[in-house]
């Protein structure tokens, strides 16, 4: 039944060309009553592809913390563009509701990973070869879904994500902070851009610092002015910024830094679960970025 619900939903979007999109975590105003159905159609189609059985019960239980349909519609996505998410790691998490809600629109949906081959270290190759391997399984566990999701291998260290202005959309969740403390952060931005057409939109969600942080001091969190700089450095212009995923909770000073929030939960031994468990996931930054169209 979810199926078919799903298959309905998102054919009623795609017969209307308006896209959706939500300004600062609140619904978009239709200029007329077409505009507004085609925007609840959209809407209908995304919240189908949320409930799809098909999503892994870990992943569902993050739902209250990560908001998938308020930040999607904040990016201003349709079910048939081309859209690139960067490193979508082996959870898939993103990857469960986007790929069969832009499949069945008729767009593409890429999922741009790590070339092992490429990595800096062994380290590092050992981990990307290992999200790789369970990301392939969990794309093939459920092809009906899934069959038609591109992997693209990416060099991380010279990131190319596509044809020149081939993409509608470039998403990156959670990502910035690695490679800024790794100086990667500029070569991304400038892939990003490149892979976009005129007018494509950079969605970024972002664990949030209060200041600015130095290079060797990341410890997954980085400031809101230190994105929109490097963002705008390589050519975007912020077109909105969102509080969809704040958390006033975080005090974003614990021992092991991002990471000893949920979901990773790394408490120093003889530290106390439940405490960071009641914090909840990081307070993060959701920003909206154009490639100007000119």
């Amino acid at each position: 039944m979810r199926h078919r619900l799903f298959a309905l939903a998102l054919a009623a979007a795609c017969a209307a060309p308006a896209a959706f999109a939500h300004n600062h975590g609140g619904d978009a105003k239709p200029a007329d009553a077409a505009a507004h159905d085609a925007h609840e159609q959209a809407k209908a189609a995304l919240d189908a592809a949320i409930a799809g059985e098909w999503r892994t019960p870990a992943n569902v239980a993050r739902d209250g913390f990560r908001h998938p349909g308020p930040t999607l519609s904040f990016f201003g996505l349709q079910p048939g563009m081309t859209v690139v998410e960067i490193s979508p790691g082996s959870g898939a998490w993103w990857t469960e509701i986007l790929a069969p809600w832009i499949k069945q629109g008729g767009g593409t949906y890429v999922a741009a990973i790590n070339d092992p081959a490429k990595a800096a270290s062994e380290r590092a190759r050992e981990y990307f070869t290992g999200d790789n391997v369970k990301l392939r399984e969990r794309l093939a566990a459920a092809p009906a879904q899934f069959d038609a999701v591109v992997l693209r291998e990416v060099d991380p260290t010279a990131p190319v994500y596509g044809e020149p202005g081939s993409a509608d959309a470039v998403l990156t969740f959670r990502n910035l902070h690695g490679w800024m403390r790794n100086g990667q952060a500029e070569g991304q931005m400038k892939a990003f851009f490149d892979v976009l057409k005129p007018g494509g939109v950079l969605g970024v969600e972002q664990h949030r610092a209060n200041a600015d942080v130095p290079r060797e001091q990341i410890n997954g969190y980085v400031s809101e002015a230190q994105v929109i700089a490097l963002a705008e450095a390589a050519g975007f212009v912020l077109e909105a910024r969102s509080e969809i995923n704040a958390n006033p909770k975080d005090t974003k000073d614990h021992p092991n830094g991002v990471w000893t929030l949920p979901p990773t939960l790394d408490v120093p031994e003889g530290g106390d679960k439940a405490k960071y468990e009641a914090i909840g996931e990081s307070d993060r930054m959701t920003l909206r970025f154009r490639k100007p169209a000119g």
